[in-house]
């Protein structure tokens, strides 16, 4: 895709329908520090929202870039209290429940419930491969979408979210907001894909899922994965 450095919307429209081709082809997650569930079992099924869509205001900061500086993606910091990824940044979504009607209902329900977020302004585009959070035992269906009628959105419930924002998409290809992060556990080390945008840093799931679906939709520049940062 040609660098678009306007807010006229065209490289908006091109990266929705490259969303929408992402999700008809098959994504191996697998390539990548993605490991197995431990116990394929009793993982529990899950759906995140990957919600794509163009900012009123505030665009990219980034000047070489390879989509539109006004497409962003919607995330939302995780509170401190949590047990399972505390102050993370992640995508809204959550465990799939037996009234769900599938993957595609409950990222929308548990999106609406931790953000505000209106699902009608939402055109889903499509649902990529299952992919295994191995840390707590998940199984998660990423359904890709587009926000065609922007809602206001924020944190819902303080005890899981503390935060809600659109971040411009071209500040996390920039190269010099990509870093390496590594996680020491014991004997192990885990290296991983991650963006640093001013004061956020998106790292682990969330980071390998952005990184990954950014290098299969060509989007990706160069940048320097030496420059590792501790966590």
């Amino acid at each position: 895709m040609a660098s678009v450095d306007s807010r006229d919307g065209v490289g908006a429209r091109a990266a929705r329908d490259e969303l929408e081709r992402l999700c008809e082809r098959e994504v191996d997650w697998r390539r990548g520090p993605l490991g197995a569930v431990p116990d394929a079992d009793t993982a529990r099924a899950a759906a995140i929202l990957i919600l794509f869509g163009v900012l009123d205001d505030a665009p990219a900061s980034a000047r070489d870039t390879p989509v539109a500086r006004d497409l962003d993606v919607l995330l939302q910091r995780r509170a401190d209290t949590l047990r399972s990824h505390p102050g993370q940044i992640s995508f809204p979504g959550g465990g799939i429940e037996p009234a769900d009607a599938g993957p595609i209902e409950a990222a929308l329900r548990e999106a609406h419930e931790e953000t505000g977020l209106d699902p009608a302004g939402v055109d889903v585009l499509g649902v990529l491969p299952e992919v295994p959070l191995a840390v707590s035992n998940h199984l998660v269906t990423p359904i890709v979408a587009w926000w065609s009628r922007p809602s206001r959105v924020a944190a819902v419930d303080h005890a899981e979210t503390v935060e809600v924002f659109r971040m411009p998409v071209a500040d996390l290809l920039d190269p010099a907001n990509r870093v390496t992060t590594v996680r020491r556990y014991g004997s192990r080390t885990f290296r991983g894909p991650a963006f640093l945008v001013r004061d956020t840093l998106v790292w682990g799931f969330t980071a390998i899922l952005l990184s990954r679906m950014f290098d299969e939709l060509d989007w990706t520049l160069p940048w320097d994965a030496a420059r590792e940062l501790e966590i």
